[in-house]
Parts: structure tokens; C-alpha cells; sequence
């Protein structure tokens, strides 16, 4: 097994370029760091190497043993990590788009992280996100999404080009918003959906509200408002309970 002692390294000091937007852009791979995350990356086939102070547990190769001090100059925790990967970013190629959730301007990475989570967990085809939410590879959106980020399309694109093309293929576009909007639990649930949420402050655009097919809000008392990542939640779980009806509404 290969062993690297310095953290001076040429291939580390590379690898460590990873920990910023600019290199994972530029380069298509991105870190995963510990365990749980490594291993949920190697279901997807998305790992290229892994260098671990105790790379001797992961049946997988190329691996590199390495001291934890150099393994930690790979890690965006406080703490550090004893294993960390270098990934390929999952090629974003939806073989259905029948369940579909849109963020529009997701700034905070715990957020972004729960809503990938949370839609994977509904069985939700994609993820498609505007232009102004943060960055996916961000190591706390990784870890926020407990490694669902691998197991899901998630797209990067205008979401108002979007929304147009969805109903044009017959998705039912629904923008949640507290304004001329129609309560929750009188949505029926249409064949093909696809459900945007907002910004944390400004929520959905004013654009998208108004190219969306339905308007929602979800009724609620003592609070105008829910953190997005809760709304999102109750949104896809209810969502999943109605009865479907066809086509757009």
C-alpha cells in the first residue's frame, strides 16, 4: 500500500485545492470526508482515491496510508477527519422526471443539504437548482445530505427556462407562497410534479410565482413562515399521501 508521510506532497497539495469552489468547478471532483459519506460515494462509483490513516478498512484501491496530520490538510471539519476521498461529481442524468423538486436561491448549506436528503427519501427523480443556490459540493451541504447527494440528479440551471419546459413535457409546476395561494390540504396530487421552494428571507421569485401552474402555502398558526427546510419536508410527505389525479391542473 502507498503511503505518503508529508503533507507538503504534490498530489496532496492538489487535492487540497479541492476544498475550494473555483477547483471542484474547474475540475469535476469534489472531497468526502469520513467513513459513512466514503462509503455511500463507493456504492455510487464515485470514488477515485481515498487516502485514510487507516486505509487498510476500505476494500477499494487506489489507497493511500497516511498520517492523520496530512490527511487533515484534506479536511474542512474542525475537528479533521481519519478518511477522506476524492470524487468524481455525479453526472446529473434523470431517467424520469415525474417528481421534481426546484430551489430557488437556497443560501444556507444545512438547508440545501436536508431538502437533497429529504427528497431522496420521498423518491423524488431530481433536484433542480437556480443558478443562485449555493454550491452542491460544499462540504457542509456533503455532509448535511448524509451522502444522499450520490444517489440523486441534482441539476444547476435557469429555473424559469425550466419551469417552461416542464409543462410544456406536462409536469404540474407549484410554487409555495403565502400570497393568493391555495391551501395545502385542498392540492390534489397531479401525475407529474414538480414543487418550488424559495429563498430563506425573499422566497419563491415573483417570476416563478407567477409561471407556476398552482400556488400553495401551508396552513399554519402563530407563524407567517417555516424554515425551508421544514416546509419542504411537510411538502413532499403530503404530497406523497394524496390520491393522484392526471395531468396539470
Amino acid at each position: 500500500m502507498e503511503q505518503i508521510e508529508s503533507s507538503a506532497n504534490g498530489r496532496i497539495k492538489e487535492w487540497a485545492k479541492l476544498l475550494q469552489k473555483k477547483e471542484r468547478d474547474k475540475t469535476g471532483r469534489f472531497l468526502a470526508e469520513g467513513d459513512h459519506l466514503i462509503e455511500e460515494a463507493l456504492r455510487e462509483g464515485l470514488v477515485e482515491v481515498i487516502i485514510s490513516d487507516h486505509a487498510q478498512d476500505y476494500a477499494f484501491e487506489p489507497k493511500i496510508l497516511a498520517p492523520s496530520h496530512v490527511v487533515a490538510k484534506l479536511s474542512a471539519s474542525v475537528s479533521g477527519a481519519h478518511s477522506v476521498a476524492v470524487c468524481r461529481q455525479k453526472k446529473a442524468e434523470p431517467s424520469a422526471m415525474n417528481r421534481i423538486l426546484m430551489l430557488d436561491g437556497i443560501q444556507d448549506p444545512g438547508n440545501l443539504g436536508t431538502l437533497i436528503r429529504t427528497a431522496v427519501s420521498f423518491q423524488y427523480d431530481a433536484v433542480i437548482c437556480s443558478e443562485k443556490t449555493v454550491d452542491l459540493y460544499n462540504d457542509k451541504v456533503i455532509r448535511s445530505t448524509q451522502g444522499s447527494l450520490f444517489h440523486i440528479p441534482v441539476l444547476r440551471t435557469d429555473l424559469e427556462a425550466c419551469v417552461r419546459q416542464l409543462q410544456d413535457e406536462g409536469v404540474c409546476v407549484i410554487a409555495t407562497t403565502l400570497e393568493d395561494a391555495v391551501p395545502l390540504s385542498s392540492l390534489s396530487r397531479p401525475e407529474r410534479y414538480a414543487v418550488i421552494l424559495g429563498n430563506e428571507g425573499s422566497g419563491v421569485s415573483r417570476v416563478l410565482q407567477d409561471s407556476a401552474d398552482v400556488r400553495v402555502r401551508i396552513e399554519m398558526a402563530g407563524f407567517e413562515s417555516l424554515n425551508v427546510a421544514v416546509a419542504g419536508g411537510i411538502m413532499m410527505y403530503e404530497l406523497s399521501e394524496k390520491p393522484e389525479i392526471g395531468g396539470r391542473q
